[in-house]
């Protein structure tokens, strides 16, 4: 019994956002849809383990769900009031239809979560809430506002695609190429709170990371062009490297001293095929830039000239402060660190990173490097001031205890 539970645990994890996505489609709503999934997999808990795990998962809890939420429209009200308004069928959907529109309705989701008739806050807040399943308190301290704040944009933008009639399905093809890069933005964001959660326990979430390229790969099956490719292969890139960001403790280990043997070196090298691919196209944009520069990182001998020219060229594509920093870091690495603290320091003085705590940190270590200790120090806690991530926390505590 304990192992089927925790093959229903497994199942939530992998399936609970595929199974929304559906429910959405077939019930037209998301309350509908998020009321029905919670019932779905409250019956599971109850059945499984006494009849075991059915053949086909998500297709047994979409079906599950949607009966469900028929069941308990019609408890509430005549079925013939409410049935236009959620969308529900006469006839239950064939597993074969279950089975084979999976993937379609991941992208319907993602694509009407990212309207362009919706703010690009409330896109946001929506798609990670929806597709990604970050609570609204996770979303909340990854943009440094209230819960409610987020909880009023996300209800907001529900009620704006309802009022709109926005339809659950993939843009045409004409109207593909405005709509993904809100898209991308929205994926890169998933992958960035798994990779570096904000305020967790862990430094990673593995099923955020997880979830992100799964989407970012259905993306590139939809819509095969060099940003696409550049954001997967980007994501592909840094998730190789997650096992080795903490040691057994969950402390941080630096990138110079992580154990490159334990990198996953297949998903280096697909991500690197799909870099290839995309330059071959001639059209770079910032995912694909930024993929190029984690694929020389990951390399046994850093070319940090090129690098820095790299930067030099994300920084003409889609300036912004991260990009000034991380390029006057990679100046440091080049020419040394007075080169890279004079760098750091135009990057702060520029704007934007007053509440980066990893400028501060940038800025702690050049002057660490150049036997600065009273300024390394009080760059430090001025970085640990704005850390918010546990481990982030007891990393500049301890670079702190050795000045």
């Amino acid at each position: 019994m304990s192992e089927t539970r925790a093959h229903l645990e497994s199942v939530y994890r992998s399936e609970a956002r595929r199974v929304l996505a559906t429910l959405i489609r077939l019930l037209g709503s998301f309350d509908a849809a998020e009321e029905a999934m919670h019932e779905a997999f409250a019956v599971a808990a109850e059945q499984w383990p006494r009849d075991g795990v059915p053949h086909n998962p998500h297709a047994w809890l979409v079906s599950t769900g949607r009966f469900k939420a028929i069941d308990r429209r019609r408890r509430e009200a005549s079925l013939a009031r409410v049935a236009p308004e959620l969308a529900l069928d006469a006839d239950p959907p064939r597993l074969e239809e279950i089975v084979s529109r999976v993937e379609d309705d991941e992208l319907s989701l993602i694509f009407m979560c990212c309207h362009p008739d919706l703010a690009p806050d409330a896109r946001i807040a929506l798609t990670l809430r929806e597709v990604g399943g970050l609570t609204t308190e996770e979303i909340a301290r990854a943009y440094l506002v209230s819960p409610p704040t987020i909880a009023q944009r996300i209800v907001r933008a529900k009620t704006k695609l309802r009022a709109g009639k926005i339809p659950f399905e993939i843009p045409q093809s004409s109207e593909l190429t405005s709509r993904v890069e809100s898209v991308l933005q929205v994926i890169y964001l998933v992958f960035n709170e798994g990779y570096a959660t904000t305020d967790a326990a862990t430094v990673t979430r593995e099923d955020l990371c997880v979830e992100a390229i799964r989407l970012a790969r259905l993306l590139v099956h939809l819509l095969d062009d060099a940003e696409t490719r550049g954001l997967l292969a980007l994501l592909l890139i840094n998730d190789s490297r997650r096992a080795t960001r903490t040691d057994e403790n969950g402390d941080l280990v630096l990138f110079a001293v992580q154990d490159r043997a334990r990198w996953n070196q297949a998903l280096i090298r697909e991500a690197q095929t799909h870099i290839d691919h995309a330059l071959g196209t001639h059209r770079v944009g910032p995912y694909l830039l930024q993929a190029a520069i984690a694929s020389l990182q990951v390399e046994e001998r850093i070319d940090w000239t090129e690098i820095v020219g790299l930067y030099d060229v994300l920084a003409r594509v889609a300036p912004s402060p991260i990009v000034s920093l991380n390029r006057a870091v990679a100046i440091g690495m080049r020419d040394g660190p007075r080169a890279g603290l004079a760098s750091v320091e135009e990057a702060i003085a520029a704007g934007g990173l007053a509440t980066y705590h990893l400028a501060y940190a940038a800025l702690a270590d050049m002057h660490r490097q150049l036997g600065n200790g009273v300024a390394a120090r009080e760059a430090y806690e001025r970085a640990l001031q704005l850390a918010r991530q546990p481990a982030e926390q007891r990393f500049l505590r301890a670079r702190i205890a050795e000045l």
